[in-house]
């Protein structure tokens, strides 16, 4: 009889472990549809994170890291394996990291990425909204090693880089710092 091997699953996260302070910016697709979201990460040098389902050049251009999303046709809790894995493995560009849509997975999520090499499930603690931040969880305010999701604009697409720039206000106020998500995971 032999052993049989199996891949660990990927960690869920929505902050990281770390006694750094920063706090980790991350984007969902339609954020290429601002153009002031590239200028404004390639002028400070943001470290950035787009989960997208297709190629995100400009903002990959302006030196934002592009991760997997789980496809936009619903969510992957409760489809079986075969589906699952299609869903997740078939992206345009290599990566380790996905983000599931409305933070929904399953065991069944986890074994997929597990196999298509996704070393980490990545929700959020706090998400931009038009009015400020909201929390899912804990204190309701930035803490080291959060990870925050800007999320998709409401009304002129143009409001995700002004709403980036009043969350990096707000991540200076609290005497954190942008860091690169996939240098911690």
């Amino acid at each position: 009889m032999t052993a049989r091997t199996t891949t660990p699953l990927p960690p869920v996260v929505d902050r990281v472990p770390t006694t750094d302070r920063v706090v980790f910016l991350t984007y969902d697709d339609g954020a290429g549809q601002d153009p002031r979201l590239a200028t404004l990460i390639r002028e400070l040098h943001l470290p950035v994170t787009v989960f997208a389902t297709a190629h995100q050049t400009a903002l990959r251009k302006a030196g934002a890291t592009v991760e997997r999303r789980a496809p936009h046709r619903g969510t992957l809790p409760g489809l079986p394996y075969p589906r699952q894995h299609t869903a997740i493995c078939d992206h345009p560009a290599p990566s380790h990291l996905l983000r599931p849509r409305q933070r929904a997975y399953d065991h069944t999520t986890l074994r997929a990425a597990a196999h298509c090499g996704i070393t980490a499930v990545v929700l959020w603690r706090a998400t931009v909204t038009p009015t400020g931040l909201a929390y899912t969880r804990g204190t309701h305010t930035l803490l080291p090693g959060d990870i925050v999701r800007v999320g998709p604009a409401r009304g002129p697409v143009t409001a995700l880089g002004e709403r980036t720039a009043r969350l990096l206000r707000r991540v200076q106020e609290r005497g954190l710092t942008v860091g690169h998500l996939e240098d911690y995971l």
